[in-house]
């Protein structure tokens, strides 16, 4: 795990302060960045996401799927977890948190923005990261391989149904024609250029070699968008900053309950810990790339809802490790 994956949050963080500084001293830039957009995506932020989703697509491997059949209960559970719980659930505690339990802070309208984005971060499961959690809990890397390819694949057919439908349920119009322009743009044509770059590179070693090159530019396209976003959100934020705690909790109570259901359920059924581990934490991490450049291309960049799902980025990190702990020690509890 190196130096930017180990302190995620506090990179996250001192952007989310740079962001909100620069946005008070210059609000004119933040305000042409966020008119440079076309048929209502931003091009800065496409560009960023893209630094960022890129190279996660280059380690998509369709060989590994051969190998699908090799311990089946830790692909099955992630796919349940991940496709027929992790969404639904995701929904229900933003409009229980929201609708309900905040209700008395927080105005209707910006109830639904942040509801729309807790959607968006549960209807998309880990893609990169995951690996780094499987190492650190020395996870197989092959199956864990198996689980975020045959998830990616899935992510393509499965996110825009089940996005609107759950926007659908929570009374939120979706934008249709917007909503799949996301999904081509954000995952449909990296996922295609990470598998042409993976076959022209062709060998691991060049594979990996690429991959160390190109990592930086996905730091700097998170940093980025963070910064950019919070300088846009500055003036909610100051005028009420408990909002990002209100936001944290659902997130909080969702990230440990689907990793324990997992990881539960991978004990009752004797998956070795090597998959176990990953295939829970795959379920309790998030794409949240993805989510964030949805929630600017449906919502705007001012929204409440892309707000949301940089929170996500934020609590991720620690509660992550913590779960990576727990996990470490309990190995001896699985066969």
């Amino acid at each position: 795990m190196n130096l930017f994956e180990r302190y995620l949050s506090v990179w996250v963080f001192l952007a989310i302060v740079f962001g909100m500084v620069l946005g008070n001293l210059f609000p004119g830039l933040f305000q042409f960045v966020a008119a440079m957009e076309i048929a209502k995506v931003n091009l800065v932020i496409a560009l960023l996401i893209w630094a960022m989703v890129y190279p996660m697509m280059v380690g998509v491997d369709p060989g590994a799927l051969q190998d699908v059949a090799r311990q089946p209960k830790g692909l099955v559970i992630t796919l349940v977890v991940n496709w027929l719980i992790k969404p639904f659930s995701m929904a229900a505690l933003g409009v229980l948190f929201f609708e309900v339990v905040f209700a008395d802070l927080i105005a209707p309208e910006d109830a639904s923005q942040y509801i729309a984005g807790l959607i968006l971060l549960g209807a998309a499961p880990c893609t990169a990261m995951v690996f780094v959690w499987s190492h650190l809990t020395k996870g197989d890397p092959n199956y864990t391989l198996v689980q975020v390819t045959v998830n990616d694949l899935i992510m393509v057919f499965a996110f825009a149904p089940i996005v609107a439908f759950l926007l659908g349920v929570t009374d939120i119009v979706v934008p249709w024609e917007t909503l799949l322009l996301s999904v081509a743009l954000f995952i449909v044509l990296p996922l295609v250029a990470g598998l042409l770059t993976r076959r022209r590179l062709a060998r691991a070693e060049a594979i990996d070699s690429f991959l160390k090159r190109v990592k930086p530019f996905s730091v700097i396209g998170l940093i980025a968008t963070v910064m950019i976003l919070f300088g846009l959100q500055g003036p909610t934020i100051w005028a009420s900053p408990g909002i990002i705690a209100l936001i944290a909790i659902p997130i909080l109570i969702q990230s440990y309950g689907i990793f324990f259901l997992g990881y539960g359920a991978a004990w009752m059924l004797r998956v070795p810990h090597r998959i176990a581990a990953p295939c829970a934490m795959i379920g309790t991490s998030n794409f949240f790339e993805l989510a964030v450049a949805v929630a600017i291309s449906l919502f705007g960049l001012h929204s409440g809802a892309a707000l949301a799902t940089v929170v996500g980025v934020l609590v991720e990190v620690p509660v992550m490790l913590s779960l990576v702990a727990f996990a470490n020690r309990t190995r001896g509890r699985f066969a």
